[in-house]
């Protein structure tokens, strides 16, 4: 794989893993999720067959480990193609943000977003 298809397959990976906690309720997209971990009320009071939503937490948990992820990737196309560069505490700052901002679509579709009834 060249550097160009790696470069483009890495993004691609950071906005799909950016923006999948916040487009389903199931954890990493197929573990679903206990009402232990969820908001709202108590378990007793939960229907059967009720629809369970993720809490916000367990959302930015999973954004954290998706971004480790997304940047194992990296590191191993990076390995392909040659030498793995060292990169220090800013880098990783950076590429959090980055990968922050690209989560931006997802929040706002779930959380802001209000449709038209």
């Amino acid at each position: 794989m060249d550097i160009g298809a790696s470069s483009w397959l890495v993004i691609m990976l950071a906005v799909a893993g950016a923006n999948l906690p916040f487009f389903n309720d199931k954890v990493f997209a197929v573990i679903p999720v206990k009402a232990a971990l969820t908001s709202g009320a108590p378990s007793a009071t939960r229907r059967a067959g009720a629809t369970v939503h993720k809490n916000f937490l367990v959302r930015l948990m999973e954004l954290a480990v998706l971004y480790f992820l997304v940047g194992g990737v990296a590191v191993l196309l990076e390995g392909r193609i040659g030498t793995v560069f060292p990169q220090t505490w800013e880098f990783y700052a950076i590429s959090a943000c980055l990968f922050i901002v690209l989560a931006f679509p997802g929040f706002v579709l779930r959380y802001l977003y209000k449709p038209r009834h």
